[in-house]
C-alpha cells in the first residue's frame, strides 16, 4: 500500500495519519506561510476600525500610539511641550491628539525607530501673546476701577457742594399753557391778580407814574380752591418763566441748607427776570419765630430769616414777583406779612353756586355729557365743594360710565359718583330684618325733622344702602347756599341743626324705648356737643350772656399756643358752661321727640316705604310729608288723634303711591 503525499514527514517517512494537537512548528509549510500575511492583514484593518463604534474608543491611548508607530501606521507627529500633547497624523489622513509625559523619551525613540517625522511646536509666541494680553487686561481693569472710583468721589463731592442748591421746577416762558380762562369760580381773585400780569407785560405803565408793583402776593384759602392753578395762570398770561417749589423742600437735616437754597432760588430767579416764584404751603417755613420749645439752633427759623432778607433785597421793580400759598395764615410770622414783603393778601375761597357751575363747565369740556345733565342743578347739589372736589366728581363719573360701557355721562353716573365721594363705596345691601328697620327709623328720623323744622337744611335723599366704613344708611342734606356764601349763621339755624342731628336718637326713643337705643347716634352726639359749646362759649347764644369765652377752635400752634392752654375763665364759669351745653342739647332732644311722637303713623309709613324702596329722593319725601301735614290740618286744629292720624297716613300713602 502506498502512502499519501500529504502525510509524508519532512524526511520522507510516511505517516499513517496526522497527529492531533501538533505544535505550531509541525504545521504544513503552506499554513505557516499564510499566518504572517493574515496577521498583517488584521493589523492593517484594526486602525481603520478605531473610530467606529464597534472598534476601540475614538480617543487614542498612549500605548496604542506606540503600537501604531511600531506598525508603521503613523505618517507624522507634532509635539506641543507646553500643552503636553502630541498631534498624530495617520497614513489614512486621520488626526488624533494624545496626552504625553513631560520629557517623554520613549515616544522619541519609538518615532526615531519607526522613521516617523517628529516636529516640536514652538509655544513661546503663544506664551508671549497670552502674557501680553493678560497684562493689557490687568491695566484696563485697573484704569476702569480707578475711573469709577474717581467718578464716584466727584459725584459725592458735587452732591456735597450742591446740597445747598435749590431744585425748583422751572417752566420757561411760553411753556406754561394755563390761562385765566382755565380758572373759573374765583373771579375776584383773578381781578386782583390781573395787575400783576399787566406789570410783567408792560412795566413802564407803572414806573412812569412812580408806582411800585407788589413784591409778594399771598394766596390764602382752603385746600383745592385753585391757588396753584391761579399762580400758573399768571405766569401763562404774562409769558414769563415760572419757578415753583414747596416750602418743605428748603429745610433739610443739615443746618444752613435751607438758607442756602433760598439764596440759590432767588439768584436763579433774578437771572431769568422778569419771572414769577411760587412757594406752595409757605407755612412750612414761615411760621412764627420763637415758637419752638427749648433752645438750640432752629433750621426753619434760619430759612425764614434768609427769605425775609431776600425779599427785602429785591430791587425796585426788578421784575421778580413772589407768590405764595397757604391755608394757615394765622401761624405765619408777622414780619413776613408786613407791607414791603407780602403786600397783597388775596383770599381764594370756596366757590359759590355760579362759581361751581363755571368750574363744572371747564372740566366738562373734554367729557361728553348726556342731554339731561344740567350743570346748574349739579352746582346746586354740591355746596361746599372746592374746584378739586368738582374735578374729582366728574372724573369719578367718567370712570363709572366707562365701567358701565356707556358713551356719555348721565345723571345716574354723577349721582353715584357724588355718593362715592361723600359717603364711600357701596357694599352689599342689608337683608330685611330688625337691623334694617332700626336703621330705617334712625335715618327717617333725621329726614322727617329736617323737613318739618323751620330754618333746617333741605333734604337731598335718604337711603338704606350701606357704605364702606360701617355706614348702614344716611340722610343727606343740602346746606343753605346763602349761609355758605355770607358766612352768617343765625341762632335759629343752629337750633334747627341740633334738632335734626338728634332726630335719629329721638326716633329710636319713640319707637323702641329708652332701654333699646343704640350707639348709632354717637357721631350725631359729637356734632351736637360741638355746636352747643360754640353757641355758649363763642356766639353768646345762651343764658350765660353775650360773652366769648373761647377761641375759634383752630388747631393749636405748637409753642406759642401750647403754653396758653388754660381757659380764660374760672372753674365756676366752666361748670355753668357745661350746664348750658347740656340744657341746649336736652331741649333739642325734647323737641325732636315731641315732633316724632305726634307723627308716629307718618314715621311708620315712611319707614315702610324706605325699607321697600331702599332710597327716597328729597322731592318725593317732601311731597309725602306735605300731603300728610295738609290732611292733618284739614282734619282740625292741632294735632289729630292717633286713630285719625293713622287714617290720614294711610290715605296719604295710597295717594302718593298712585
Amino acid at each position: 500500500m502506498s502512502a499519501s503525499p500529504s502525510t509524508a514527514s519532512p524526511n520522507g517517512d510516511p505517516k499513517s495519519k496526522p497527529i492531533d494537537g501538533a505544535a505550531p512548528g509541525a504545521a504544513s509549510p503552506s499554513s505557516g506561510a499564510e499566518a504572517p500575511a493574515k496577521a498583517a492583514a488584521d493589523s492593517s484593518v484594526a486602525p481603520s476600525a478605531a473610530g467606529t463604534s464597534s472598534g476601540r474608543p475614538a480617543e487614542l491611548s498612549y500605548s496604542q500610539l506606540l503600537r501604531d508607530l511600531d506598525k508603521g501606521l503613523v505618517k507624522d507627529l507634532e509635539l506641543s511641550p507646553r500643552q503636553r500633547e502630541v498631534r498624530v497624523t495617520f497614513q489614512d489622513g486621520r488626526k488624533e491628539s494624545v496626552a504625553v509625559f513631560s520629557n517623554d523619551q520613549m515616544l522619541l525613540r519609538a518615532a526615531e525607530e519607526a522613521r516617523v517625522p517628529l516636529t516640536v511646536r514652538d509655544d513661546r509666541k503663544d506664551e508671549a501673546a497670552a502674557g501680553l494680553l493678560g497684562n493689557v487686561l490687568l491695566v484696563v481693569l485697573l484704569l476702569t476701577g480707578l475711573s469709577l472710583l474717581l467718578r464716584r468721589s466727584a459725584s459725592a463731592a458735587n452732591k456735597a457742594m450742591g446740597f445747598g442748591r435749590s431744585q425748583p421746577r422751572l417752566q420757561e416762558d411760553g411753556t406754561v399753557t394755563v390761562r385765566f380762562e382755565d380758572v373759573a369760580g374765583i373771579g375776584e381773585a383773578k381781578e386782583e391778580l390781573q395787575e400783576v400780569v399787566t406789570f410783567l407785560q408792560s412795566p413802564e405803565r407803572f414806573t412812569s407814574l412812580g408806582a411800585k408793583i407788589p413784591r409778594g402776593v399771598l394766596l390764602v384759602g382752603p385746600p383745592g380752591t385753585g391757588k396753584t392753578l391761579l399762580a400758573k395762570a399768571i405766569a401763562g398770561e404774562a409769558g414769563v418763566p415760572f419757578f415753583s417749589m414747596a416750602a418743605s423742600e428748603f429745610v433739610e437735616l443739615f443746618v444752613g441748607v435751607g438758607a442756602s437754597r433760598v439764596r440759590d432760588l432767588f439768584r436763579k430767579a433774578k437771572a431769568k427776570a422778569p419771572c414769577i416764584i411760587f412757594i406752595d404751603e409757605i407755612d412750612a417755613v414761615g411760621r412764627q419765630r420763637g415758637a419752638g420749645i427749648g433752645g438750640g439752633n432752629d433750621e426753619r427759623e434760619q430759612t425764614l430769616n434768609q427769605l425775609l432778607t431776600e425779599m427785602d433785597g429785591f430791587e425796585e421793580n426788578s421784575g421778580v414777583i413772589l407768590l405764595a400759598a397757604t391755608n394757615r395764615p394765622d401761624v405765619l410770622d408777622s414780619a413776613l406779612m408786613r407791607p414791603g414783603r407780602f403786600d397783597r393778601r388775596i383770599t381764594v375761597d370756596l366757590p359759590d353756586r355760579r362759581g361751581r357751575e363755571a368750574i363744572l363747565a371747564v372740566h366738562a369740556r373734554s367729557r361728553p355729557l348726556g342731554p339731561e345733565v344740567s350743570l346748574g342743578v349739579w352746582a346746586s347739589r354740591t355746596p361746599g365743594f372746592s374746584g378739586a372736589d368738582l374735578a374729582n366728581l366728574l372724573n369719578e363719573a367718567a370712570i363709572l360710565t366707562a365701567r358701565r360701557q356707556q358713551t356719555v355721562l348721565d345723571d345716574a353716573a354723577l349721582s353715584d359718583a357724588l355718593e362715592r365721594i361723600t359717603m364711600g363705596l357701596t357694599v352689599a345691601p342689608l337683608q330685611d330684618g330688625a337691623k334694617k328697620r332700626l336703621i330705617a327709623y334712625h335715618e327717617v328720623g333725621h329726614a322727617l325733622l329736617t323737613t318739618l323744622v323751620p330754618h333746617a337744611d333741605k333734604l337731598d335723599k335718604v337711603t338704606l344702602l350701606p357704605r364702606a366704613g360701617g355706614v348702614g344708611g344716611f340722610a343727606r342734606m343740602m346746606p343753605d347756599e346763602d349761609i355758605l356764601d355770607s358766612g352768617l349763621i343765625t341762632k335759629a339755624y343752629l337750633q334747627a341743626r341740633l334738632v335734626v342731628a338728634l332726630g335719629g336718637r329721638a326716633a329710636e326713643l319713640v319707637v323702641f324705648g329708652a332701654s333699646e337705643v343704640t350707639q348709632g347716634a354717637s357721631g350725631d352726639l359729637l356734632l351736637v356737643s360741638r355746636i352747643c359749646r360754640e353757641m355758649v362759649t363763642r356766639y353768646g347764644f345762651s343764658s350765660l350772656g353775650p360773652v366769648a369765652l373761647e377761641g375759634d377752635g383752630a388747631e393749636v400752634f405748637l409753642g406759642r399756643d401750647l403754653i396758653h392752654t388754660r381757659p380764660g375763665y374760672a372753674d365756676r364759669t366752666g361748670r355753668e358752661i357745661d350746664l348750658r351745653v347740656r340744657t341746649l342739647a336736652q331741649e333739642a332732644l325734647d323737641q325732636a321727640v315731641s315732633l316724632l311722637e305726634t307723627r308716629r303713623p307718618l314715621l311708620d309709613d315712611l319707614v315702610d316705604r324706605l325699607v321697600e324702596e331702599e332710597t327716597l329722593q328729597g322731592e318725593d319725601f317732601r311731597r309725602i310729608v306735605e300731603a300728610y301735614e295738609s290732611a292733618a290740618a284739614s282734619a282740625g286744629a292741632g294735632q289729630p288723634s292717633p286713630a285719625v292720624a293713622e287714617d290720614i297716613a294711610a290715605s296719604v300713602s295710597s295717594a302718593c303711591r298712585i
